[in-house]
């Protein structure tokens, strides 16, 4: 088994990196055709999304923008319950057609609280791209446009995300072991 350490924790392979690739240019045709006439702005939330934001971005067949900005939950594995803007936007987002690219979405919290902040720019439309969506864990109310893949509520790493700074650079994702052993 390739299992990996991060910290005191041991994962095990969860989503491979093939799988990623496949459906990372899946996403980018689909939007690619959603939005051939148009020219997005996609803002990528750091750190987590940087991987995801791209491999989307270059596999994009129009002409679009990226930027980046960082709201944060997380402090360790838990969401730390308070959002928080630490780098901000520095474009008119006015009339643009935004796309946020997240790496993970599962209480919708973050998002939750963010869209608002960026309808008040009255950007001419904005959609949500997440590399990964726990569905079982979601408590506010989202619409997610762009989902790479639905997951259980698993504790997981690689493909950017990671546990408190670390796993972040592996080209899969990888669960939690102490998870997949409590289904057995």
């Amino acid at each position: 088994m390739d299992q990996i350490r991060v910290h005191d924790k041991i994962f095990v392979p969860f989503i491979a990196a093939d799988q990623i690739k496949r459906r990372v240019e899946e996403l980018a045709q689909q939007i690619s055709a959603d939005y051939k006439d148009k020219r997005p702005l996609l803002l990528a939330v750091l750190n987590g999304s940087f991987m995801f934001a791209a491999d989307l971005f270059r596999s994009l067949t129009i002409d679009a923008e990226i930027s980046f900005i960082k709201i944060a939950s997380y402090q360790g594995m838990r969401s730390s319950g308070k959002v928080v803007t630490a780098i901000g936007m520095e474009q008119d987002l006015g009339g643009r057609d935004i796309i946020l690219v997240e790496d993970i979405v599962d209480t919708g919290k973050t998002l939750h609280h963010f869209i608002p902040t960026l309808q008040q720019q009255h950007p001419a439309s904005i959609a949500v791209a997440t590399f990964l969506h726990k569905p079982d864990a979601t408590i506010f109310p989202l619409t997610l446009t762009y989902v790479g893949f639905s997951i259980p509520n698993r504790f997981v790493v690689g493909y950017g995300l990671d546990y408190d700074g670390l796993g972040r650079n592996h080209y899969q994702v990888y669960q939690l072991a102490e998870e997949t052993t409590k289904e057995s």
